[in-house]
């Protein structure tokens, strides 16, 4: 074996021990579902992070980007993160509140009713499970192309690699692995681009070499390759479209399951709001570090098929092997972080919130949950082995359906005292239906939508005004409006003057976050890109209004705004002056 498979196997190794140990103490369904809520701020960072940075990022967002979108990947604010401390601030922290064992079982409390629950249970078994297939395709192709092993043996590889440990620990070993993937693939990003960035000249250099490459003219404009034979038209037309991604994703961020519910496990509520700022500044981070990695790659080749690959391609042929391997073994870490989240919320769901299950025995019930879980991988397993790899399009599908369906549900939930059970109901039903329906019928091509009525602002458009209607014409029960009281009360034990002063330093960051970032994006982006373009005056000045120096400049306004906010929102909220 080489260094590369050495590298992984050793990683894989390591995860599967760690996890089974987790595993060894839990004896209560508290602790296999949500950790014994007891998880601290680093903890929770990195199952937030490690969640999400999966074969989407490292393969398809990364191989997007590397194949004409590096430019606005890259110097657009990393506006979807912010839902990361929107979603704490009006959604998370109240679902913590609530100790539930899932999302979907919140609903079902909040609304007083089992059809509720299952319908957000049934929605997380359908659109995890998609993701699930998608991320164990990801690591399929990324063993096939590493070792000797095909794309069939590669699949279950993964599928064991990652079912071991899930399976027998739940949360709690999840949790604890995540947070060993989420440091492994952070130190590897950040070492294979400082390594890259150096070894081709630096940043000036890089940035002007890759705007003068003819065969992808515009690929680090603003709005990347646009025109004849992609799917944006005009500028505008990519504008919208990256919009109403951002915005699709802030709402993922937010109220999602797979980032949600990590919340549920959290010691308390400051380390819900301090996590959910540190993983917006981290995960913003990584995803600039590793699209300008995509696109850097093109100076080593610039027709790597498919572009899905290109990160694999880089850390074989551009980097040495210690780091090439470290790089590898962490996309593969991300993967499996990713992977086990969803099996294990899938498993949840399936066990806990569709009524399949109604033993009152704990020990039954763990040992149900544990054999659901089986099942729910080996259909997964089942689905990769039929349907072709697609990930960068089939995960941007799949994560935004809970935008437009638990969207306006979920804040609702929160901060509406007129939502009604029905209105939750179908609210959730509508705007999942009017999301897949219209963007299956695109899929195939029997129609063709502009960017302005995309299936996600379709479903989030139709599940609140189905909302809003059906609570108008239903009444809220006693059992609602007194549990949703119940919420806004905040326990005494939260308000704490020390914790409010520690848990401030993570929004100070926001807005320290604000200021740096449009200094280091006009020196080592914006004005190397003019000067390879022409734009740049010959007295060395900028012109301000390209829509490069515009939105690296709107950098302060998203995250100075947002610390800002979240200063406030912390201080008036747990501060006993307040």
């Amino acid at each position: 074996m080489d260094i590369y498979t050495i590298t992984i196997a050793i990683s894989i190794i390591i995860y599967i021990a760690i996890g089974n140990y987790a595993g060894r103490g839990i004896k209560r369904l508290d602790e296999y579902y949500v950790a014994g809520r007891r998880a601290p701020t680093l903890i929770i960072v990195g199952t937030l992070v490690a969640s999400v940075m999966s074969s989407t990022m490292f393969l398809g967002e990364a191989g997007f980007a590397y194949a004409g979108q590096a430019g606005p990947y890259v110097i657009f604010p990393q506006a979807a993160t912010v839902g990361y401390v929107i979603g704490a601030i009006f959604f998370g922290r109240f679902l913590r509140r609530s100790r539930s064992t899932t999302v979907a079982a919140f609903f079902g409390r909040r609304f007083n009713s089992k059809r509720v629950q299952m319908t957000a249970g049934i929605t997380i078994i359908l659109a995890l499970g998609g993701y699930l297939l998608a991320v164990t395709q990801g690591a399929a192709i990324l063993l096939s192309q590493l070792t000797d092993l095909g794309y069939v043996q590669g699949l279950v590889v993964a599928w064991l690699s990652y079912t071991t440990f899930t399976m027998y620990s739940g949360s709690r070993g999840v949790i604890l692995t995540d947070t060993l993937m989420f440091l492994l693939f952070t130190v590897a990003s950040v070492a294979a681009a400082v390594y890259l960035v150096g070894d081709l000249g630096g940043w000036s250099t890089v940035i002007e070499g890759l705007s003068t490459i003819e065969e992808k003219a515009d690929l680090m404009s603003w709005h990347g390759i646009i025109g004849p034979g992609t799917e944006w038209p005009t500028a505008m037309d990519f504008l919208i479209w990256m919009i109403v991604i951002d915005a699709s994703w802030a709402i993922v961020y937010a109220v999602s399951p797979w980032q949600s519910s990590r919340h549920l496990m959290a010691k308390n509520e400051h380390v819900v709001l301090r996590a959910s700022v540190l993983a917006c500044l981290a995960v913003g981070m990584l995803q600039v570090i590793v699209y300008g990695m995509g696109a850097v790659i093109n100076l080593g080749k610039v027709d790597i098929v498919p572009p899905e690959s290109a990160t694999i391609w880089a850390s074989l042929t551009m980097m040495p092997e210690i780091l090439g391997a470290l790089m590898l073994a962490g996309i593969m870490a991300a993967i499996l972080s990713s992977a086990s989240t969803f099996l294990s919320l899938v498993g949840f769901s399936a066990s806990n919130d569709i009524g399949i299950h109604t033993s009152l025995d704990e020990k039954k019930t763990l040992r149900f949950s544990r054999l659901m879980m089986l099942a729910i991988g080996a259909i997964a397993l089942v689905a990769a082995l039929i349907f072709p790899p697609n990930i960068f399009w089939l995960t941007t599908f799949i994560a935004t359906v809970f935008a437009s369906s638990w969207g306006p549900v979920g804040i609702m939930s929160i901060w509406s005292s007129r939502i009604t059970e029905s209105a939750a109901f179908w609210g959730m039903l509508s705007g999942l239906v009017f999301n897949v329906v219209p963007k299956f019928f695109e899929f195939i091509g029997m129609i063709d939508l502009p960017s302005f009525l995309n299936p996600v602002l379709i479903g989030g458009a139709v599940s609140l005004v189905v909302t809003i209607v059906v609570s108008r014409r239903t009444t809220v029960s006693e059992e609602e409006a007194s549990y949703l009281k119940k919420l806004h009360k905040t326990p005494a034990d939260e308000i704490s003057a020390k914790k409010t002063r520690t848990s401030l330093i993570a929004p100070a960051i926001l807005i320290a976050n604000g200021l740096v970032m449009p200094f280091l994006l006009i020196n080592f982006y914006v004005r190397p890109f003019q000067s390879a373009t022409g734009v740049l005056s010959p007295d060395g000045s900028l012109d301000w209004f390209t829509g490069e120096a515009m939105l690296a400049m709107s950098w302060s306004l998203v995250y100075i705004s947002l610390g800002l906010f979240t200063i406030r929102i912390i201080r008036n909220a747990y501060s006993p002056s307040r």
